[in-house]
């Protein structure tokens, strides 16, 4: 993995994620990877939602909203994800 790419991982890190529409799921807490090819599989939330504990979300082993990274389709001062590739 580049150091570019280690970067941007701590990057993603407690910014706020929304939908394309700015609907408001939580923040990123944690990362999960592949730890055999280095592939970032999910965004693990904190301080979720009402709207994304509605959704019924995959949750981790502490009960942490994921959602899945192929639903992330921009980052910016936010994360935008797209709402038709969670549900």
């Amino acid at each position: 993995m580049a150091e570019d790419d280690k970067k941007y991982s701590k990057q993603l890190m407690n910014k706020t994620v929304v939908t394309k529409s700015g609907k408001r799921f939580g923040e990123v807490k944690d990362l999960v990877f592949d730890t055999r090819t280095g592939e970032l599989i999910q965004l693990v939330l904190k301080n979720s939602t009402d709207y994304s504990t509605n959704l019924e979300l995959e949750k981790d082993r502490n009960n942490s909203p994921l959602i899945p990274f192929s639903a992330v389709i921009a980052v910016g001062d936010f994360v935008v994800v797209s709402e038709e590739d969670i549900i």
